[in-house]
């Protein structure tokens, strides 16, 4: 039995026998779904089931929230038989409170993801746009809603929700617009860090016009005495959580070894912290979601305990909880609710002045800096999007009665609409790869004798910088052409919202307990002290999730006019055995290859015993062999081996490749072809006889066996094996092709990563440059022609 107050929608109560918590089933006659239990269960498998179906078939508009809908009065619920038997009143509490509870945990989850150093971080772009982006907004449908007020007679609980409605729409949530970066996989690009600031920067000026209209309405609604004790407890709170808290979890920091997972007890004892939290600022008259977003805020982002308390709970959270929000936020959500037009056109006016005055706000500081209007336009529709955060102050309207049901449906069919439209719109109009495209030739080949080399070495642990200081080693750095070195150290996202790349600045006192990223850059500045001044040493560290890691490598080699980007084979060997495979560092070096604005090497490192340690302390001769069939790749392969060969420590081997019977080694045009005899006759009256650690062959092979057994014999004989990473079609690649598994290295390059190659030689599989403003073909001049983008 149920019953309500008379004219109060926030207070209905139900009545229900307290033993009523677990069935004993329906043989002995007991009807499961009037006990709690049971009928939780049922509840939790269709909001789970339906949510995940909706997602997949909807995933492009990003709206998990319909599946709540359509269990609710909107939809299935208009059958009145299935709406008391599986939602009756009686389990409201119960689920309404587990929805709650899962969204409380979201909030400290998302908290644990932010870092409020952000607003000092920020650049004065970021800082504009933030700004600008909430008072823009607030301000004209602010002013549009007063003249509604004025000049139409508008309903009573529409005139006291407008102000809400506006501020509600003013905000661009930050936690929004992570979820919805990462979706759509521009987190780390240049739009996605932007949003991500400026974002940051308008929720601080929603939250500082929350906390003066609280202190108002405390000032104007209760006592002087009680506004005094309110915001004495608020502040002793606060206090308690940053000088207590964040303290607390520096120490259990400090006491977690890199790479050591965090202690169950730390886990446990946060939790109950949160819950305690959320306790304490329901008693004082905050909010149990503000507790918990508090208490995430002061724990430090990122691994090791952000990271932790994301890997241990996000799933749970996530995938449980949070269908049961979306659940409960859609079934108060009836469509047919809506009875006029007038409501609708007043609430859907101040929405269009709200999403016009943010998209103004945004767009003019990124056009008075000459950003493309695509960009522009794309950055504007990001910081209109609307998520779980504009829902749950919907639901807290609702929740309190100042919203009817009435203007619920009116608003959430608007957050449902916008949203839906804004994800699919970005991702056609903004491609952070067409960024990538550089403006000259930046190839070893076109680099002139007394340029510096521009390098940009990528790696993912420590165990990745020992064959690169031997490939640097061997590259030559002299006065006439030294080498410019960009260490990039690629970090997973894990516990952050948003992705960081970042200048690693040296400390004049070395660290006791160094992370991964200061070793790594200690052995490249120990080799760069050593080089004398021939290479010089720029460290950087980026962290982005793997499917958008691409972004920070082509970024950067573009931001730094880079000429050859070395990325670290998805296998890994150590001691010559491989130990691991990774296919999401396949997806980066696919990525690269495929958008990188210079050439690219794909370095593998078989792992060898010899010379195991970072640095090459003795000068020793590196064995090198540039295997050599014809095309622009091994062109380039080519360059950089004569770079070697200039190297008094390199012994240099080139392999020419020629068919024995009639046909040829590898396809081409006739270019292509008197290119390849160039380079060649050019190498040979450079080397061949003038340098007697160079050495010119040519091996002469019927079919694609001959090239295998020729290429598996190199891995005892030389140090580093070169050769370029597509070849034109014939038969011997076509047999080549299936001898091996299809993969990303072409022909030759995966038969030279086998597992079953000889010795422990490390093989560098080179690319040259494919993007470049005007060029359509690999063989074509460097002349430019413009080309439509």
């Amino acid at each position: 039995m149920s019953a309500m107050d008379p004219g109060s929608k926030a207070n209905p109560f139900v009545c229900h026998s307290m033993n009523q918590i677990s069935s004993r089933g329906i043989y002995f006659g007991d009807n499961p779904l009037v006990y709690s239990v049971p009928s939780l269960m049922l509840q939790l498998t269709l909001i789970t089931i339906i949510t995940r179906l909706i997602h997949f078939f909807l995933k492009p508009f990003g709206q998990p929230i319909i599946g709540g809908v359509v269990l609710g009065p909107s939809v299935m619920g208009q059958n009145s038989a299935f709406l008391n038997k599986v939602f009756p009143a009686r389990s409201k509490v119960i689920f309404d409170t587990l929805s709650l509870f899962g969204f409380m945990l979201f909030i400290f989850l998302i908290g644990v993801k932010v870092d409020p150093s952000m607003v000092l971080k920020s650049g004065k772009k970021a800082l504009l746009i933030g700004i600008l982006g909430f008072f823009v907004p607030y301000g004209l449908s602010s002013f549009v809603a007063f003249l509604l007020n004025e000049f139409l007679s508008l309903d009573n609980n529409i005139s006291i929700l407008l102000p809400k409605i506006v501020e509600m729409l003013s905000m661009t949530a930050f936690p929004v617009i992570s979820c919805l970066l990462d979706d759509i996989k521009i987190l780390n690009s240049e739009i996605g860090r932007l949003a991500s600031s400026s974002s940051f920067i308008c929720d601080v000026c929603h939250w500082f016009i929350m906390a003066l209209r609280f202190i108002s309405t405390l000032a104007t609604t209760t006592s002087l005495k009680i506004t005094a004790v309110s915001s004495l407890s608020c502040a002793l709170f606060i206090s308690a959580i940053v000088f207590g808290i964040r303290p607390a979890a520096l120490w259990a920091i400090k006491h977690t070894p890199e790479g050591k997972p965090v202690k169950e007890i730390y886990t446990f004892t946060t939790v109950v912290v949160v819950m305690g939290a959320g306790f304490i600022g329901e008693m004082i008259g905050i909010s149990a979601i503000i507790a918990s977003l508090a208490v995430g805020l002061v724990i430090p982002d990122g691994p090791p305990l952000g990271a932790a308390f994301v890997e241990r709970l996000d799933c749970f959270v996530s995938v449980l909880l949070m269908p049961l929000y979306f659940g409960m936020c859609g079934q108060q959500m009836d469509v047919f609710s809506i009875h006029g037009l007038k409501n609708v056109g007043v609430l859907q006016l101040v929405v269009l002045v709200a999403f016009i005055g943010k998209s103004i706000a945004t767009m003019l500081p990124l056009l008075f800096g000459r950003v493309p209007f695509r960009d522009a336009l794309s950055l504007a529709l990001i910081m209109n999007s609307k998520g779980i955060v504009e829902l749950a102050f919907l639901n807290d309207f609702w929740k309190t009665g100042m919203m009817s049901d009435e203007c619920y449906a009116i608003m959430l069919i608007s957050i449902v609409a916008l949203t839906g439209i804004i994800s699919p719109l970005v991702k056609i109009l903004y491609d952070p790869s067409k960024k990538y495209i550089a403006y000259k030739r930046r190839t070893i080949l076109h680099t002139r004798p007394n340029e510096e080399l521009r390098i940009l070495a990528c790696l993912h642990s420590p165990n990745n910088v020992r064959a690169i200081i031997s490939l640097l080693q061997a590259s030559n750095p002299k006065k006439e052409s030294p080498i410019n070195l960009v260490v990039l150290h690629l970090v997973r996202l894990m516990g952050r919202a948003s992705s960081i790349l970042v200048s690693h600045r040296q400390c004049e006192k070395p660290s006791p307990n160094p992370t991964q990223s200061e070793r790594i850059f200690s052995a490249f500045q120990k080799m760069e002290q050593q080089s004398h001044g021939l290479i010089m040493l720029h460290c950087y560290k980026g962290v982005s999730p793997y499917p958008t890691m691409h972004d920070d490598v082509c970024y950067l080699a573009l931001e730094k006019r880079t000429i050859l980007i070395i990325v670290p084979f998805h296998k890994q060997w150590i001691y010559g055995e491989k130990v691991e495979t990774s296919y999401a560092f396949r997806n980066l070096n696919k990525n690269v290859l495929e958008k990188a604005p210079c050439s690219v090497g794909i370095l593998i490192d078989r792992g060898n015993k010899k010379n195991s340690r970072y640095l090459i302390t003795e000068p020793m001769v590196q064995k090198v062999a540039v295997l050599f069939f014809g095309g622009p790749d091994d062109r380039e392969a080519l360059a950089y081996g004569q770079r070697m060969a200039e190297n008094p420590n390199v012994a240099l081997s080139l392999i020419r490749f020629k068919v024995l019977n009639t046909g040829e080694i590898v396809g081409g045009t006739e270019r292509s072809k008197m290119l390849d005899s160039d380079i060649l006759r050019e190498f040979k009256h450079k080397t061949v006889g003038c340098n007697e650690r160079v050495l010119y062959r040519e091996e002469g092979v019927e079919n694609g066996m001959g090239v295998v057994t020729v290429a598996r014999s190199m891995g005892r004989a030389y140090d580093l094996v070169m050769v370029g990473r597509r070849h034109g079609e014939s038969q011997i690649m076509f047999q080549l092709s299936k001898w091996e598994e299809r993969g990303d290295l072409g022909a030759v390059g995966e038969i030279l990563a086998g597992v079953d190659l000889d010795g422990g030689a490390s093989v560098l599989v080179v690319q040259q440059q494919t993007k470049l403003w005007g060029l359509h073909d690999p063989e074509e001049s460097t002349h430019l022609r413009r080309i439509s983008l």
